[in-house]
């Protein structure tokens, strides 16, 4: 009778062992040895997903495994990237964030647990435009003329709209009234599809937002007007756009809005740099940049692991700097 006993003991032993030892060959492979998961923190069809679809396929190649777009969405990408740093920081689990998900949530989201410092940004991928834009009939064509309207009539402010509290939007117009000194009427809403639409109607007076092929469409049927791009320079993308920098209220105003790829900031430094070098081909690759093109969507230029960890920090320091020069408080 304690023979089976022994050998079903000696089984599981065997078993355990074998067990022990694929999970060690595994790791000891180089990285990848498995598929990689690219987390997206939106449903799938929305802009962030776009972009994730773009790097799969060339990421998965120089990777030489393939890239699964995942997508979970829920508390403004928090849930996802709470996803990504629960799980082991191997590498195999990467997140696609951007200043929204990743430094303004926890700014504005006290249920938001994640820290901006738990993340490492391996690189940028890609820079979106964004655009002031205002109804038809707004009697204004440039930035400049926007904040000589917004003086004129203080006690009627002009309204503008956000996708909520606490978003990009919200924080740059909160910039762009300490820094003209004028003052704006804020109005949050639940996306950029609704704000959209009562620019278009009248609704709302302005707002700042990325700039989209529908919005083109938009601006070339007479329903809406797009007066200036945020950034010093013009965008190839917008070339008949002025930018911050030819402007006289706004001159110094630069800012852009980026998709990065992340992982958690303990990842080992082996899987950091093939990461990195990964990214770099496919950010190399025509096909990429044009299918970017397609999104209104810029392909980000290169930069080391370093240069993107201070890119990094600089932009959380700044952000945060303006989130408390307007007292932005948790919700």
């Amino acid at each position: 009778m304690t023979k089976p006993m022994f050998l079903r003991r000696r089984d599981l032993l065997a078993t355990g062992l074998l067990a022990a030892t694929g999970a060690a060959s595994l790791a000891q492979q180089p990285y990848p040895a498995k598929p990689v998961s690219l987390m997206v923190p939106y449903p799938a069809g929305g802009p962030s997903d776009a972009i994730a679809r773009i790097f799969a396929t060339p990421l998965g190649g120089a990777l030489g495994q393939s890239v699964i777009v995942e997508n979970l969405g829920g508390a403004s990408g928090a849930i996802a990237a709470q996803k990504v740093l629960a799980a082991p920081a191997d590498g195999y689990y990467v997140f696609q964030g951007s200043p929204n998900e990743v430094i303004l949530v926890p700014l504005v989201n006290a249920a938001v647990k994640l820290k901006t410092e738990d993340f490492r940004l391996v690189a940028p991928v890609a820079d979106a435009v964004m655009v002031f834009l205002t109804r038809k009939d707004l009697p204004v064509s440039s930035v400049d003329e926007l904040i000589a309207l917004a003086r004129k009539t203080p006690e009627r402010p002009l309204s503008y709209g956000s996708v909520g509290i606490g978003s990009l939007y919200h924080l740059l117009l909160e910039k762009v009234q300490q820094q003209a000194g004028i003052k704006l009427n804020h109005i949050p809403y639940k996306g950029n599809a609704p704000l959209l639409s009562d620019i278009a109607g009248g609704q709302v007076d302005f707002a700042v937002l990325v700039y989209s092929a529908a919005m083109g469409t938009m601006a070339e049927q007479g329903r809406l007007k797009v007066i200036g791009q945020l950034g010093a320079q013009r965008s190839e993308l917008l070339a008949n756009v002025p930018a911050m920098s030819e402007t006289k209220e706004l001159k110094d105003f630069d800012y852009k809005t980026w998709s990065g790829l992340m992982v958690p900031k303990k990842t080992p430094e082996d899987v950091l740099q093939r990461l990195h070098k990964a990214i770099g081909a496919s950010l190399a690759d025509p096909s990429v940049r044009s299918q970017l093109a397609a999104q209104t969507q810029l392909a980000s230029a290169p930069m080391s692991l370093a240069d993107a960890q201070k890119f990094f920090e600089n932009e959380t320091t700044r952000y945060r700097a303006i989130a408390k020069s307007i007292n932005l408080q948790p919700l």
